[in-house]
This record gives structure tokens, C-alpha cells and sequence, in this order.
């Protein structure tokens, strides 16, 4: 049976009756009734605003390896990278299943037998080791013959298409060279839900112009378009990038954690209270991050949210339209 994307089970252990925001682990063990490890996967796609269909360069904040791993580039191929990634996280956790992740650039931007190729290396793992296949995208690269050979896959396991919305601000998304608008990513999600797929969008604080009013702003577009999953973070000036000149000429500022974790509040009081946080902050190898330099770690930024959260006497949904 196809799984409802708008499903999401009732409220236990570490959701928002204790930190006051939905956190991922426990909607997991709620919903698959075991842990689920990511396995990153790269399969070797591309993106429009890279190859110069729409633009050159990628996103401004972007690096390189499409925030992936560059596996493929590296020669190592992609059953490899999957057999790999379920021996390593089993060696921990022997009865876990994987989410075979499919992160590095935009993976429905291919010809279709070559994401039939993709597909085709999970089958020897869908019984028994994969939980849940992921594959994240751009919203204006998402054709519908695509969408559908995701929804047949989704008769089987479940499937999480993560879309980039990054801020809900056409003029924002032209400036840093996303190349799609707040409209694209609308009606990606709207039919992505409509063949079985739970939507998980993607957002970034503090990208230059944007601003706390952005931050907000973005929220609720997520929130009205009924994503079940939520990833955020604060803007990263990394290595190899377009914004790596920008911010070494002084044009751009990174937040600080006292000024992000206000803005995360702000923005989790405007999400729904069911919709899944599965990140709420970014890192990146030190050697290719250049700012923000944090003395925060996950766990550090998760506990000061809820402890924001609580001064203010809100949770998530607080200021959800």
C-alpha cells in the first residue's frame, strides 16, 4: 500500500511535548517501529544551473560536490556505495534499516533510463535493509514521468522526495542563483503528494537580504504547502563556492547562534505542529567550512531552542496560520 503522505503518528517520547518542536528519531521508531540510519548516495546527476541550461556555477552557496559526497567522481560506484554505507551503519546497529539517500546534486534531472539505472541498484536491499529511499531535487527539475516511476517504487517502500525552497522570496532565489521560483516549488510539492511522495523542503536562514522577516516568511510557505518533513539551517559560507568571494570582500554576514536560534524559534512557531523537523542546523568539514565558526553542537543548538521556546511560552505551530 502506497503510504499517506500526510500521515503522522501521534505525539510520544522527544516530540513537541517536551521540546516544544517535532524531532525526527522517535517519529521514525514511531512509524517503522525500528531506527533508521541515512546512507548518502551519489548517483552522478546534475543541476540546470551548472550545466548552463539555466545558469553556470550552481547555487551561490553550493559547493562543488552539489553538498553531496562526489563518491561517483571518486570511482566508486553506486552499488558499492550502498552495500558499504549498510554493512558500516549495521556494524553499529545490526537490525536497523537505512535511508538510501540520494543527496548530491538534483537526482530527477536525468534521462529516464538512467534513474531506472538508479533505482534499479536498490532492488537486492528493498526487503530487508532499505526502510526508505530519499532522493532530493530541484522543484523545476521534477518532469512527470519521473514522478511516476517514484510513485510505483513507493507501492513498495516508502519515498521522500526533498525539495529545495531554500527562502520564500523570488528575489532572494534570483540572487543567489537558484534559477526557480516560490511557484516552482508550490506546484512541485502539490504533485509530488499527489503520487504517494512525502515531501520533505528545505530551507536556509539567514541568506543575504533575506533577513528574520525571511526566516518567517519562508516557514509559512512550508507550512501552507503541507511539507511532512523539514530541513534547516543556517546560511554556511563554504569553500568553494560563489559566496566564498562575497564574504572575503566583506559583502556577506553569517549569524551568529544567539541571532539563529531566535530566528529557528520564529520560524518552528510558524510551521504546522505535525510537520517533522529532520534538521535544524548544518555543519560541513572544517576544512571546507569558513563561517560561521560555532562552539554549538547539535545537540547544544537543539536544547537552546527548546529553551527558547519555553521562555517565550511557545511551540511549534504557536504562530502557525
Amino acid at each position: 500500500m502506497r503510504p499517506d503522505p500526510t500521515s503522522v503518528p501521534a505525539p510520544l517520547h522527544g516530540t513537541a511535548g517536551e521540546l516544544g518542536f517535532r524531532t525526527l528519531r522517535p517519529w521514525l521508531a514511531a512509524r517503522f517501529g525500528r531506527t533508521l540510519h541515512r546512507v548518502a548516495l551519489d548517483a552522478g546527476s546534475d543541476c540546470p544551473n551548472r550545466d548552463g541550461s539555466k545558469g553556470r556555477g550552481g547555487c551561490a552557496y553550493c559547493d562543488v560536490e552539489g553538498s553531496g559526497t562526489g563518491a561517483l567522481k571518486s570511482g566508486v560506484d553506486l552499488a558499492s556505495q550502498l552495500r558499504t554505507g549498510i554493512e558500516r551503519v549495521r556494524k553499529r546497529d545490526p537490525d536497523c534499516r537505512v535511508v538510501a539517500y540520494f543527496q548530491s546534486y538534483s537526482n530527477t534531472y536525468v534521462e529516464p533510463a538512467r534513474l531506472d539505472e538508479v533505482l534499479a541498484v536498490l532492488e537486492p536491499h528493498l526487503q530487508r535493509e532499505i526502510g526508505v529511499v530519499a532522493l532530493a531535487t530541484r522543484p523545476d527539475t521534477l518532469p512527470d514521468w519521473a514522478l511516476a516511476r517514484l510513485a510505483r517504487l513507493a507501492e513498495r517502500v516508502e519515498v521522500w522526495l526533498e525539495l529545495g525552497l531554500e527562502a520564500a522570496d523570488d528575489a532572494i532565489l534570483a540572487a543567489i542563483n537558484r534559477h526557480h521560483s516560490v511557484a516552482d516549488f508550490r506546484g512541485a510539492v502539490e504533485r509530488a503528494q499527489a503520487h504517494g511522495l512525502l515531501v520533505v523542503g528545505h530551507a536556509i536562514l539567514g541568506l543575504p537580504g533575506d533577513g528574520r522577516a525571511g526566516a518567517r516568511r519562508t516557514a509559512e510557505v512550508l507550512a501552507a504547502c503541507g511539507c511532512a518533513g523539514i530541513k534547516v539551517h543556517q546560511l554556511m559560507v563554504l569553500r568553494r563556492t560563489i559566496f566564498e568571494k562575497r564574504w572575503r570582500a566583506g559583502e556577506i554576514e553569517t549569524l551568529d547562534e544567539r541571532a539563529y536560534v531566535e530566528w529557528l524559534a520564529d520560524f518552528v512557531e510558524r510551521l504546522r505542529p505535525e510537520q517533522v523537523l529532520h534538521r535544524i542546523t548544518g555543519d560541513a568539514p572544517d576544512a571546507d567550512l569558513l563561517a560561521p565558526r560555532w562552539e554549538l553542537d547539535k545537540n547544544d543548538l537543539r536544547n537552546r531552542l527548546a529553551d527558547e521556546l519555553r521562555r517565550r511560552g511557545t511551540r511549534q505551530g504557536s504562530r502557525a496560520n
